[in-house]
């Protein structure tokens, strides 16, 4: 399974293209489309649009790789890109330990889809942003049903 166009915009949605170094919500290095900069990578000279691109699809490449993995049920597209999405956002350890996957491998799929919406704190104070981005997860994961409609 892959990410769908959807789901890959949502991503680029949330992250935003930036062409130099910042630091994200919590003080890390980032860079491009949300990518987050390890201790020997630089671009003194910033990172052109067509370049981050290519590194988004590296990092939502290990994303995929990461749900596929964790993740012992069969899932929707929709599920499958909400859950690159969390990834991508929070790293692979953050799901890894989470009630949302435990209850996801457990088959209790309404309870998974509640738990993307806790995951809206950057540190301590809750973050709009993120409370739109896992708003967004969640309706890929279980579309109302006008989107349902509008979609057949």
């Amino acid at each position: 399974m892959r990410l769908s166009t959807a789901g890959l915009q949502l991503i680029k949605r949330s992250e935003g293209y930036r062409r130099h170094e910042y630091r994200d919500c919590v003080g890390l290095r980032t860079i491009g489309y949300g990518h987050r900069l390890l201790s020997a990578e630089s671009f003194p000279s910033g990172l052109d649009e067509a370049h981050a691109e290519a590194i988004l699809a590296t990092d939502i490449d290990r994303a995929e790789q990461a749900v596929l993995r964790l993740v012992a049920v069969e899932l929707s597209q929709g599920q499958f890109d909400a859950l690159v999405d969390f990834v991508f956002n929070l790293g692979v350890g953050r799901l890894s330990t989470s009630t949302l996957l435990r209850d996801l491998n457990a088959g209790r799929l309404d309870e998974a889809a509640e738990q993307l919406l806790l995951w809206d704190h950057c540190g301590a104070k809750e973050n709009a942003a993120l409370r739109n981005r896992r708003a967004a997860e969640f309706q890929l994961w279980a579309p109302s049903d006008i989107d349902k409609q509008a979609a057949a």
